[in-house]
This record gives structure tokens, C-alpha cells and sequence, in this order.
């Protein structure tokens, strides 16, 4: 369920919000940033796919060492329905591409699915703005815990924390510096106590935020 980064390893380190199929997109963002796959990290926080217009290359990241991510909703969906082989809820949620796919690309894109079965929930990076923690929607506890258990779905679908704080109501969450999470498009992104909300709708047509954290 958890993943620690030492970010020791790399010169700079990058988190982003909700790709969903923005790839070219990605890369563009990229190139701006002079990012170098052979010295920074990228860490997304979850939702690689659906709704935009190349999945399967988001997908591909999978395979490259300088990316990492926690699952997403979207992965989950996804994963669920290729198991029970109903693609009903996914396809109507943006799934819908993996059944417009040529039949050797729908294996590319299955085997990288069942990658997806072993992405964290959370991943804990340390590296020189403290200890950050990236999860999709939310830390479901006020205090975070190495290794501690939380409520799965909740780490992936829930938005009650970010409402309260967009409601002037939200309180930090003890035991780290930083949290991360994307799952909610926002017109910008929202920093409130020590909790960053980073889906700004890049799929959508607003921005794709990338925030450098190292």
C-alpha cells in the first residue's frame, strides 16, 4: 500500500497532477522545465488514464525509471473491470479508448493495467522540502503513519477534506510536511494548511501543474 523515495537519488524532483491520457502534453511540460530523465523524478499522483487522447502512451511511463505514481481512481476502475470483465462503469467513466485499441495494442495495454494491481497508494518522499506525501485523493487520518492502515477507497474517491477547506473549515494533518493530491479538477491549484490539491484539468483544457519539490 505504501512506497518511500529517497530523493537522495535524484537532482530535481517534479510531482503532477492527473494526466489522463495527456501525454504529448506531459512532455511539452517537460521540455519547458529542462527536466533530464537521466538525473530528476517525476511522481504523478494517480490517474495516468481515460478521458484524453493517449492512454496508452500515459501508460507507457510505467516502464521509465525517472516516473513513479500512485494509483488513481481511474486505474482502479480499470483494473476492476478487466477482472470481473465488465467494462460498463469504466467505458462510461472515459474507459472507452481500451475497446477502440487495435488487438496488439490492447495487450500493451493490458499487461500495463495489471502493472497497475501493484502501484502504491501512497508514496512518502523524502527529499529536500521535507517529507511529502503523495496519495490520489486524500490521507483518510489527521495524522499520517508510515505503513498505517487507512481506508483504500477513501485514499482514491474521497473529497470531503478538500471541501472543507475550499469551505475555510480544513486542519492540517500531522506527520509530515507535505500532502499531495490531484483526483478533483480545480480551476487552480489550492494550498491550504499543509495539503496541496494539484489536478488543475489538464484534460479539460486548463493547466497541467507541475510543482517542484526538489
Amino acid at each position: 500500500m505504501y512506497q518511500r523515495i529517497d530523493g537522495n537519488t535524484w537532482r530535481h524532483i517534479w510531482i503532477v497532477g492527473d494526466l489522463h491520457g495527456c501525454h504529448q502534453r506531459l512532455l511539452n511540460e517537460l521540455r519547458e522545465r529542462h527536466f533530464d530523465p537521466y538525473k530528476d523524478l517525476l511522481i504523478c499522483v494517480g490517474d495516468l488514464i481515460d478521458r484524453g487522447p493517449d492512454s496508452l502512451q500515459c501508460l507507457q511511463l510505467l516502464k521509465r525509471p525517472w516516473f513513479k505514481t500512485v494509483r488513481g481512481n481511474h486505474e482502479q476502475m480499470a483494473i476492476d473491470a478487466l477482472n470481473a470483465g465488465e467494462m460498463t462503469l469504466w467505458s462510461f467513466n472515459g474507459g472507452a479508448w481500451f475497446s477502440n485499441l487495435s488487438e496488439k495494442e490492447q495487450h500493451r495495454a493490458y499487461d500495463a493495467l495489471r502493472e497497475c494491481e501493484q502501484l502504491p497508494y501512497i508514496i512518502e518522499l523524502h527529499c529536500a522540502s521535507g517529507v511529502n506525501i503523495i496519495a490520489h485523493a486524500d490521507y483518510p487520518s489527521d495524522h499520517y503513519a508510515w505503513q498505517k492502515p487507512v481506508d483504500k477507497e477513501s485514499v482514491l474517491w474521497r473529497r470531503e477534506r478538500l471541501s472543507e477547506h475550499l469551505a475555510g473549515k480544513g486542519v492540517a494533518i500531522a506527520g509530515a510536511d507535505h500532502f499531495w493530491f490531484g483526483h478533483t479538477p480545480l480551476k487552480h491549484r489550492v494550498d491550504a494548511s499543509n495539503q496541496h490539491y494539484i489536478d488543475t484539468g489538464a484534460v479539460f483544457g486548463g493547466e497541467m501543474t507541475l510543482v517542484q519539490v526538489q
